[in-house]
């Protein structure tokens, strides 16, 4: 391979990139967020937006339809002839949902209320943090839902340990993977 050969191939952006992470990884220095990648400020802005973006909308699918289900079962006559226990939990199961939706549509209102200007960086930092507590709370109308499903078929206690594992399965998917990826890469 001659000179202008590793010119070429240090000039492609990939190439470029998997060199800068060799010589990092050389000198014992941890890439900095977005050093990896070949882009501008704005253009990492855009694409953490527009990622964030895909994410909301498989979140707010699913939200928009438990709440639309958990809406109709207080006008059914099954329910209005339940116990206390599952009223609570229905109510509880509601006002997260209400609560998660808030929070995963906010950062489509803060795009629409701040957009051209100049507050990308705003934008995708508390849409960031509003994603974040909506998932979490979301994960508690999930929940509220599978106890409310699984109290008809099921004993009480059977419903409760069942959402339960479902809880600790759900937590170590959400919180605990990525807690432990996120300190393992510092």
């Amino acid at each position: 391979m001659g000179a202008s050969d590793t010119e070429a191939e240090e000039a492609r952006p990939d190439k470029r990139i998997e060199a800068q992470r060799r010589t990092h990884r050389r000198e014992g220095r941890q890439l900095r967020v977005g050093e990896s990648r070949d882009e501008t400020e704005a253009e990492r802005l855009d694409r953490n937006y527009n990622e964030l973006l895909q994410e909301l909308r498989v979140t707010q699918t699913g939200t928009q339809i438990l709440f639309a289900f958990l809406l109709t079962i207080a006008f059914t006559r099954v329910f209005a002839d339940s116990d206390r226990f599952t009223h609570v939990v229905y109510s509880m199961t509601l006002v997260a949902c209400a609560v998660a939706t808030a929070f995963l549509i906010a950062p489509v209102a803060l795009h629409r209320t701040l957009f051209r200007r100049g507050l990308k960086e705003d934008i995708v930092v508390w849409s960031n943090r509003f994603a974040i507590v909506g998932v979490y709370v979301l994960l508690g109308a999930v929940l509220g839902a599978l106890v409310l499903a699984l109290d008809v078929v099921l004993t009480r206690g059977t419903a409760i340990t069942i959402s339960a594992a479902v809880a600790t399965l759900t937590v170590g998917l959400w919180v605990v993977l990525p807690v432990t990826v996120r300190v393992r890469e510092r």
